[in-house]
């Protein structure tokens, strides 16, 4: 629990970013084999990255929003699978200390097995009929009362961690009247399995693979919280996505810097960081690079700073931070393997391992399109009040 003797926020940085400087060493073997990168987490739960974000009130840190995204910026320059996998963990718990959403009796003994043990979880609501919980699917999963007990079965997918998650947050939709709730389910329970179905071609290694439930048997308490249709409260714990995907753009941004001023082809005296053109595209890619690091810390930093009144106001700008950052982020790591040319697409050349990595954040929530949507409303409907 080496950073749980640190101080301050930059004390407990420089410690994280010692320790994630192997995570690059192994980054592209777990994207080569699809496999997830265990010791990794073994790592940030060793040093008691994981229990950062308990409540101060059950022993935790309850580090601040700010640290919590430079955290997982520096984690996702060295993996960005690593990063978005305890990005959620990370978020998740923060949210929940901060909305006590759940009975006080279950999320004060969950974090006492996150700081005694390493536990970790992570919500699993998207499933195949539905798509993108954001989109206000119903969950096809059931939960049944049966005996003082609740009864679910069905299947989520991109259950990201799933091979090393302790606990899952279930959306079902209960039989009895139809509403949904969350349930929070054990890793060994009875009945739960993990299907490795995960083949995408970007983050390969979270391990976001299915997760099946058949007739999975939790108590009374595990309703940890009915969601109700409708606006939700803000979020600003999501800032741990757009924080993940800027560390990949800045790794893409090191290394072709770094190529540049190596690179000397015969037909020019010096190397190709002497060319104009290839100064233009650095001097592009260090200022999307400012612009990333100003919008999220700042909204980030505004986060902590308000009052709870004050941050459901924030929904726009929370949505407009990922969709700016990400979309940047993507245009780094492109302008990057220009600089690098076609040697950025060898299977040998992280940039293109980078490049399939950034793009998946273009389909982490919030969607760019109800993005743009929401801050239309609210500029439209600012004009006519």
């Amino acid at each position: 629990m080496e950073l749980f003797k640190q101080s301050t926020m930059t004390e407990r940085l420089n410690v994280l970013k010692r320790h994630v400087q192997p995570f690059k060493e192994r980054a592209a073997q777990h994207d080569e084999e699809a496999s997830f990168p265990v010791e990794n987490i073994e790592t940030l739960k060793n040093i008691g990255y994981t229990a950062l974000t308990v409540p101060a009130r059950y022993g935790g840190k309850e580090i601040s929003l700010l640290e919590l995204v430079k955290a997982q910026e520096i984690i996702g320059k060295s993996d960005g699978s690593t990063a978005l996998s305890i990005g959620w963990h990370m978020g998740i718990v923060q949210n929940l200390g901060e909305q006590k959403s759940w009975p006080e009796d279950v999320y004060a003994s969950f974090c006492r097995e996150v700081l005694e043990d390493g536990a970790l979880l992570n919500n699993t609501a998207t499933e195949p009929a539905t798509g993108s919980p954001t989109r206000g699917g119903k969950p096809e999963t059931t939960a049944v009362h049966e005996n003082g007990q609740w009864k679910i079965s069905g299947r989520k997918t991109f259950a990201t961690m799933a091979p090393v998650l302790d606990y899952f947050v279930v959306s079902a939709t209960l039989e009895k009247d139809e509403s949904v709730a969350n349930f929070l389910i054990p890793g060994n329970s009875s009945g739960l399995a993990v299907e490795e179905t995960w083949d995408s071609i970007a983050m390969r290694g979270t391990g976001s693979h299915d997760l099946v439930l058949d007739q999975v048997r939790v108590p009374d308490n595990h309703l940890v919280t009915y969601l109700t249709p409708g606006d939700k409260p803000a979020a600003g714990w999501l800032l741990h996505i757009p924080a993940c995907y800027a560390g990949i753009a800045e790794a893409a941004k090191d290394y072709a810097v770094s190529f540049a001023k190596e690179y000397s082809p015969n037909s020019i005296d010096g190397t190709i960081s002497d060319l104009p053109n290839v100064r233009q595209k650095i001097g592009e890619m260090e200022l999307l690079s400012k612009q990333n690091k100003h919008f999220l810390y700042s909204v980030a930093s505004t986060w902590d700073e308000s009052s709870y009144a004050e941050r459901q106001l924030m929904k726009p700008e929370l949505g407009a931070v990922k969709y700016s950052v990400v979309n940047q982020a993507v245009n780094i790591v492109d302008t990057a393997m220009r600089i690098a040319g076609a040697r950025s697409l060898s299977q040998q050349n992280p940039l293109q391992r980078y490049y399939r990595d950034v793009r998946a954040g273009l389909h982490n929530p919030p969607m760019d399109d109800m993005t743009i949507m929401q801050l239309a409303s609210e500029l439209i409907n600012k004009e006519e009040t």
